[in-house]
């Protein structure tokens, strides 16, 4: 049947309310898997220092003959080390109208936008953090930056041709070329760190990483396909923790890593040191609209680089 003469329908209606949701859905990521387990602390300078130390190789002739003298060691000092503070920013501007308007999904524009700025800043620090960049004093003019965990890790690398740098903080090892993702790579890695003494805890990637590592030899189960088991078939298709012969490490993704890099990852050696902490400031008012800044300024300390490791170079597309 057709629609009877002079029937209203809503399409050439006028007045009707529209129908907006007073909720505002995000699912962009928040997580910070570097920053959230790591150490913090405090500096009072922009540059600031720390020391490392370690024993001496253990000794196979450590015998002297009875009623000998004793001859003192030769003291081997502390080993100093230091990094930069940088200085991380996010600032907004609101009118006053757009105040002053009733907005859906938020009493305050102004309020609600600095909520977005200060967890967008903290997603800025971990991908800066996790990166291969060294350290910059700086200058008039020219913005400090902080050595991240790229430019720290030099003692215990698989980074195929190439060699590592003895500049801690400063200069990053480079890679040699691509190679493919094998598991005699976290074996030999694990090794290294083995012998220095390192325990790390955590092997962190990419997602194309995380994927690749998944499907590495015998660490994947079979389809569950039991007649009798009442539970649905599932497959078990990820590998979240890796039993390796000197500890269990956990596979951690992390979306801010860089591309074909692999840390393993001792979270009690690292930290970020805070020579301002996190604070929002009122700015200047030069007319009808209200400015606010969020500035933090904050350093990464590598307590000893040499707990941790580096895969460089691999490509989960060879």
């Amino acid at each position: 049947m057709g629609v009877p003469t002079n029937t209203r329908e809503t399409y050439g209606a006028i007045g009707i309310r529209e129908d907006l949701s007073n909720i505002i859905y995000n699912i962009s990521p928040e997580e910070t898997p570097f920053m959230s387990n790591i150490g913090k602390s405090s500096c009072d300078n922009t540059y600031f220092e720390w020391q490392t130390d370690a024993l001496a190789s253990a000794s196979t002739s450590n015998r002297v003959a009875e009623g000998d003298d004793a001859s003192a060691l030769a003291v081997a000092e502390p080993t100093r080390r230091g990094n930069y503070t940088q200085i991380s920013t996010k600032a907004i501007q609101t009118s006053g109208t757009a105040e002053a308007v009733d907005f859906a999904g938020r009493k305050s524009t102004e309020a609600y936008q600095m909520a977005k700025r200060a967890k967008e800043l903290k997603l800025d620090m971990e991908a800066m953090l996790l990166t291969n960049n060294g350290m910059v004093a700086g200058s008039s003019g020219t913005a400090r930056e902080t050595g991240s965990v790229g430019a720290w890790i030099q003692s215990n690398l698989e980074n195929g041709t190439a060699a590592a740098s003895s500049a801690f903080g400063t200069t990053p090892p480079t890679a040699g070329s691509d190679k493919a993702v094998v598991e005699a790579d976290i074996k030999d890695l694990m090794k290294k760190c083995w012998d220095a003494g390192a325990s790390p805890s955590v092997i962190m990637v990419d997602g194309a990483l995380k994927q690749k590592i998944s499907t590495l030899s015998q660490s994947v189960s079979e389809l569950r396909t039991s007649a009798n088991d009442k539970s649905p078939a599932y497959v078990v298709a990820a590998v979240d923790i890796y039993v390796s012969d000197f500890g269990n490490l956990q596979i951690v993704p992390n979306r801010h890593m860089p591309a074909k890099t692999c840390y393993f990852l001792d979270y009690e050696y690292w930290d970020i040191a805070y020579l301002r902490p996190f604070n929002t400031f009122d700015l200047a008012r030069t007319g009808d609209s209200m400015a606010k800044q969020l500035v933090v300024e904050y350093g990464l300390r590598a307590r000893n680089e040499a707990a941790n490791g580096a895969i460089l170079g691999w490509d989960p597309a060879l």
